[in-house]
């Protein structure tokens, strides 16, 4: 378990509700509803981030967008000129078109940089506007960025127009995912938050598909339909998301308590305004909230001011760099350039390798997402840092004898083949721990008054880790082949180590039961204790009994049956 205090967690009470719930959500008419909207709305977002990685991918797989030329103008009797590739001899000695290392890294990173310049806000708009308004500001933005990447006229437009779409796409992520884990039923919640990550490959597949097709246009509209196809996800997420209620946390966080418990009884009780558990659910996200937002100044500040707090910042901190420095921006960006290494040129044999690893990392990564939230989170982490760990050696191990070979004038098939079934086999791992529980995770590991700032904290550095690789990975590529890989085998070590001493475990638990896994333990008991007496003694929503305020120094409580509990200090 490590050298760490690793955390603990509250009284699971609601979570032995929750497992004597034996009902399946299909069988349940309005939760059904909820996670049909939850999809093309939430899970939905993550399709855009896909298919602009297979955008930026499978564009250099495009001749036309290596040829583009921008519309000629003149500047002092000047021609200016910003082109996108240019002419150069590959390593069969065949004449083709290329971008420039840093040209390349630049366009496929001001992404990151576009939603890295929107961390200091997204937070501020969540807390204040809500959790759906958030996310159709965000689906607008990306729909103006798509619009002037399609329609650009030279490189300076279409790298505008993706910063553009980067700074739509954060407000989505972290507004979108809280609302999976804060309206999801407690028994799929997991399931759900991993399933976010796992759209990711809807897009990219759809992407890749679309530029298999595209690829052969003669024209410039070979890469300008992807690109303009890119704003459909956030168009569907524009006109579906006010068909979701809000999130009932956000609603009580704003003292809208019979809206949120209206919310809570409609699709975790199925209607059922005396349910006792959509009562006990209430009193443990009340109770919880307000002993969040009594110590908390719902600022920046209060990310660094608490131990406990400190600890959360650095792990979302750490998940941010890990998801984008375990070698995963390599294949996601750059696969036609390792594919030219190990001597595979040919455009459409390229494109069908890429098609072939996305529909591949689709299955995978959608059966991992449905797999991995059953069992405790530090294993499936570690599990997946080792094997990422093993199979880059692997890789590069083979790209090293591919790339021999073609030094000396010859064809290595057998290295070749190698290292293609690695990218193959690497996403496998990566799906494992990084993809399928990376939401999942923050969202049990931060508190709601500050999930928002938390989730954009992850966010913030992970699109700082992206920039910086997509940056960088096509000149490391372009100047160290093979070697290149071994700063990725370094980051993997360090990666293994963070978990292993860091992560606390979080499975099997219930947000508010999380809320306080760094804090006193006497504060996490105060939810405990108002949950047990609505489940025992009944309770109205409407009413102080599930206010924390309510819960009387002395007072005995009932539990488990009929055994009184530890008194209220």
């Amino acid at each position: 378990m490590g050298l760490i205090n690793l955390g603990n967690e509250g009284d699971p009470v609601l979570t032995r509700l929750v497992e004597e719930d034996k009902v399946p959500w299909y069988r349940k008419r309005n939760l059904r509803l909820l996670y049909l909207l939850l999809y093309p709305t939430c899970m939905g977002i993550e399709i855009t981030s896909g298919f602009d990685s297979q955008l930026i991918n499978g564009a250099q797989f495009i001749p036309p967008w290596l040829k583009c030329k921008s519309h000629p103008r003149t500047t002092n009797n000047h021609l200016r000129s910003a082109d996108f590739g240019h002419p150069s001899i590959d390593v069969k000695g065949n004449h083709v078109h290329v971008i420039d290392a840093p040209l390349l890294g630049i366009i496929s990173a001001c992404y990151s940089l576009g939603a890295i310049s929107m961390v200091p806000i997204v937070p501020m708009v969540a807390q204040r506007f809500g959790r759906r308004w958030s996310i159709f500001i965000g689906s607008f933005i990306q729909c103006v960025g798509a619009l002037m990447q399609g329609f650009s006229v030279h490189v300076g437009m279409y790298i505008v127009g993706r910063m553009i779409l980067g700074s739509g796409i954060i407000f989505c992520i972290v507004s979108g995912s809280a609302m999976l884990g804060e309206l999801s039923y407690p028994k799929e919640r997991p399931m759900m938050t991993s399933m976010f990550n796992a759209s990711y490959f809807v897009g990219s597949l759809i992407a890749s598909g679309i530029i298999v097709r595209t690829a052969l246009i003669p024209n410039d509209w070979g890469w300008r339909i992807p690109s303009l196809l890119q704003c459909v996800p956030s168009m569907l997420q524009m006109g579906l998301v006010f068909f979701l209620p809000e999130s009932p946390r956000y609603l009580i966080s704003k003292d809208r308590h019979a809206e949120a418990f209206k919310i809570l009884a409609h699709y975790h009780a199925e209607g059922d305004q005396d349910s006792i558990f959509a009562k006990a659910e209430m009193a443990q996200i009340e109770t919880t909230i307000k002993l969040e937002l009594e110590s908390a100044n719902l600022s920046w500040w209060d990310m660094v001011r608490s131990p406990g707090m400190r600890r959360r910042t650095f792990i979302a901190m750490a998940m941010g760099l890990y998801t984008q420095w375990s070698g995963n921006t390599l294949i996601s960006f750059y696969l036609s350039k390792i594919l030219v290494l190990i001597g595979y040129t040919d455009t459409y044999t390229k494109t069908m390798i890429n098609l072939g690893q996305t529909a591949w990392s689709f299955v995978n990564g959608t059966v991992i997402a449905l797999v991995a939230p059953r069992f405790p989170r530090r294993v499936m982490f570690l599990t997946g840092a080792i094997g990422m760990l093993l199979v880059v050696a692997s890789w590069a191990a083979a790209q090293a004898q591919a790339q021999k070979a073609l030094e000396h004038g010859t064809t290595n098939h057998g290295a070749g083949i190698a290292v293609i079934f690695l990218i193959y086999f690497y996403s496998v791992w990566y799906n494992i721990g990084n993809n399928a529980l990376t939401y999942t995770y923050l969202i049990e590991l931060f508190p709601y008054a500050e999930r928002s700032r938390g989730i954009s904290i992850e966010q913030f550095f992970g699109r700082g880790a992206s920039f910086f690789t997509n940056f960088v990975n096509p000149i490391g590529v372009d100047a160290a082949g093979w070697k290149y890989l071994l700063m990725y085998l370094g980051l993997l070590v360090l990666e293994i180590l963070t978990i292993w001493f860091f992560y606390p475990e979080t499975y099997g638990r219930t947000l508010e039961e999380l809320a306080f896994l760094f804090e006193d333990r006497d504060v996490a008991e105060k939810a405990t204790v108002a949950v047990e007496k609505t489940i025992h003694y009944g309770g109205d929503h409407d009413k102080d009994a599930m206010d924390g305020e309510h819960i009387e120094r002395g007072q005995e409580v009932v539990v488990d049956g009929g055994e009184k509990g530890k008194k209220v200090d």
